[in-house]
């Protein structure tokens, strides 16, 4: 396994699929709006959780959430979605539930509305990723004048679990903004995307 530099990036710690998120997803600026909503719905299950747990069941999300399809998502019917409440691989969060549905429905209009929810989002951040030059995990903030602005759209257009904490979170993950800190190898690679 690809690891990080010593002195870099320190919160994948030593865990395999960490270090690969880290590594090869985390702060690469991404524009697909099929993996930008997979993104939005890892974050907002994560709120109140650690990444790790999240993204240890990623793949049972997948599996249990058609592969993040957002069509296929916003039509769930109240069956499915108790499917899912009663389904164990994932977090059984009701409300968490219930609001990726709604959420997919939102995700959908914006897409006709803007032509791509990537579009949309990337307003945020002036369509350019926000590069940081951090030296250390204490510096980085958990939200910013950016994310409260995505939090209050995305809260006014009706999307719940998205508060701005969650909302800096995605754009970490999506390299709306560059996190790696400034002596990890990922920063240069991110900054150049």
């Amino acid at each position: 396994m690809e690891n990080t530099a010593i002195g870099a990036c320190t919160w994948p710690g030593n865990d395999e699929l960490m270090l690969a998120y880290h590594n090869h997803e985390w702060g690469v600026p991404l524009h697909d709006d099929a993996k930008l909503f997979e993104f939005l719905v890892l974050d907002a299950f994560q709120a109140g959780l650690s990444w790790k747990t999240i993204l240890h069941k990623r793949e049972n999300f997948r599996q249990a959430f058609d592969n993040f399809e957002a069509e296929k998502i916003a039509v769930y019917t109240e069956d499915k979605i108790q499917e899912l409440i009663l389904d164990a691989s994932i977090i059984r969060n009701r409300g968490k539930i219930r609001s990726t549905v709604r959420n997919a429905q939102l995700f959908l209009e914006i897409q006709q509305e803007y032509g791509s929810f990537s579009a949309y989002i990337w307003q945020f951040t002036n369509h350019k990723t926000i590069v940081n030059h951090f030296t250390q995990n204490s510096e980085i903030p958990v939200k910013t004048p950016e994310s409260d602005a995505m939090s209050k759209d995305l809260m006014k257009r009706g999307f719940k679990f998205v508060g701005s904490t969650i909302c800096y979170a995605f754009m970490q993950a999506a390299g709306m903004v560059n996190d790696h800190l400034k002596n990890c190898p990922q920063h240069a690679k991110c900054s150049k995307q």
